[in-house]
């Protein structure tokens, strides 16, 4: 029975997948190793490097034209900067794969000799010159994990391949594919060693290209929700489809994991004459989002870094322009792929836009003392959300500088504790979509609560009041009303924050109706 997978490489007997070789241009990857190249093959975590690495290897060895070796250094990692533990590690991956793969145990011969000869920073340079010079057959190395490697032990590796370079394909490889979530021409090597930063263009300035491997494209994603039901007669809705891409653009790990928690997880989803809908696919979104599935917890755990944070911030509040970042901070974390540029900056998916405001504010939302109960209408079942605003008015105003001062995101505090105290309300029974970006001056909120008439939809737009309030009351309704008539929604609100240091908090507190073509819009401001 295949399945979707969300660990480790794909295995065609075992999953659904795409062919791992039409992930890259193949020909343009054959025609670098035909001319001797270095290059580098980048991607986000769980996009299908390895998977493509892996193909690769198979490939090249089934062709017969080269002896192709795939290694992975992420072992080295816990040796730090210990050159020669690091070497113990590497040696120990490239003799089970040369072994395994090549049926060849000239690797494992050499190596203590090589290390006596050369010691930790030459023996992998070495034993890769012997071991290329052994046969004439060319040998290709794909390194994966590079990146894993820390300071002057990832140093000693690019400096040995650069150093051997000039020496192939005689006495070294013909061609070394590095692989790791960043261009190796943009990493900054603290070398312990010297006390100085090393960029990694520097240390291995023979790279001849960088490759990146990109998401699904949507038809990509439909034939891999396609397999499953040509294997089990189980279909996907139309709508549901539509929404996996949606939710996911094509990231190849949320594909897989709504694929597998809908499908397989799931005891109704295992009824192979039930079609998976749209609600289905929501329900496993809001799953991984909640059982902080590792994939998301790794991505989130970037958000504490300084860099990550000079992006993502001004992307929650809507502030800035791209050209106000620095340009190492914005390739950096569209690397990690948090982030796309299609225009406008944005989060690079939904399923993310939601994880991010949610991780910085998990904590917060576990302790604020507030119960869904008291703001759903026993009458109609519908969210009070004028109730709940006030509460969240008065909330606010107690509250604000204790909480806001907690969180590391301070500048964006008062729209993630918004997002918050509504989360923990809507957590029992709706959900919450959010629309931020980049130069969009605010954040949009839609409030999705089902009940048993039907399902109330609620907009609640945040702004931060720069200058005059009228002006951004005016421009605010706007856009407010604009959502609710992109969404459906049947009810609108305008939250404005005023953070002028100083000020009254009678002079910020307010609330007020307004009426945009024909639509009521309540303005709250704190």
């Amino acid at each position: 029975m295949r399945f979707f997978n969300t660990a480790g490489p794909v295995n065609p007997k075992d999953h659904y997948c795409l062919p791992p070789l039409k992930r890259f241009d193949l020909d343009s990857v054959l025609l670098l190793i035909q001319q001797k190249k270095y290059f580098v093959l980048h991607a986000p975590r769980q996009t299908g490097k390895t998977s493509a690495l892996i193909a690769l290897m198979k490939y090249l060895n089934a062709q017969g034209e080269y002896r192709c070796v795939y290694i992975n250094v992420e072992a080295g990692q816990a040796a730090r900067e210990d050159v020669t533990a690091a070497m113990q590690a590497i040696r120990g991956e490239l003799t089970i794969r040369a072994r395994m793969i090549l049926n060849d145990h000239f690797v494992d011969e050499i190596w203590d000799e090589a290390f006596q000869h050369s010691g930790p920073f030459g023996v992998f340079g070495e034993v890769l010159a012997r071991w290329s010079a052994r046969e004439p057959k060319p040998l290709v190395l794909l390194i994966d994990e590079i990146d894993a490697l820390v300071g002057d032990t990832l140093l000693a590796v690019l400096r040995q391949l650069r150093a051997g370079y000039v020496w192939r394909p005689e006495g070294f490889p013909q061609s070394v594919i590095l692989c790791g979530v960043r261009d190796v021409r943009d990493y900054r090597i603290h070398s312990l060693q010297s006390q100085s930063i090393i960029t990694g263009g520097s240390a291995f300035n023979v790279r001849a290209e960088s490759l990146r491997l990109g998401d699904f494209l949507q038809t990509e994603v439909e034939a891999l929700l396609q397999q499953h039901t040509e294997a089990t007669g189980q279909r996907f809705t139309p709508d549901a489809v539509a929404q996996i891409w949606t939710l996911t653009q094509g990231q190849p790990w949320l594909v897989n994991a709504l694929g597998y928690e809908t499908c397989f997880r799931h005891r109704s989803g295992r009824d192979r004459t039930q079609a998976v809908n749209i609600a289905a696919v929501e329900a496993a979104k809001e799953a991984l989002i909640l059982r902080r599935e590792t994939h998301l917890d790794q991505l989130a755990d970037k958000l504490q870094e300084p860099r990550v944070q000079r992006v993502i911030e001004p992307v929650l509040m809507g502030t800035g322009q791209p050209e106000s970042l620095l340009v190492d901070d914005l390739d950096y974390v569209r690397d990690l792929g948090l982030i796309r540029y299609d225009g406008s900056l944005r989060i690079a998916n939904p399923i993310y836009r939601e994880v991010v405001p949610r991780q910085l504010v998990y904590s917060t939302e576990a302790t604020i003392a507030q119960e869904t109960v008291w703001y759903v209408s026993t009458e109609t079942g519908r969210l009070d959300m004028v109730k709940l605003l006030t509460s969240f008015q008065a909330f606010f105003r107690q509250h604000s500088e204790h909480w806001v001062e907690r969180f590391q995101y301070k500048e964006a505090g008062p729209q993630l504790l918004l997002q918050a105290f509504l989360q923990r309300i809507v957590n029992s029974g709706g959900r919450i979509e959010r629309e931020y970006g980049l130069g969009r001056m605010r954040t949009d909120l839609l409030v999705i609560w089902p009940y048993d008439s039907g399902e109330q939809r609620v907009v609640i737009e945040l702004k931060v009041l720069h200058y005059d309030l009228e002006q951004t009351v005016t421009a605010g309704i706007e856009q407010t009303w604009a959502y609710i008539d992109h969404s459906g929604a049947d009810e609108g609100h305008l939250v404005i924050f005023d953070r002028t240091p100083g000020k009254a908090w009678e002079d910020k507190l307010f609330q007020r109706q307004e009426t945009f073509h024909g639509h009521t819009i309540r303005v709250w401001g704190m």
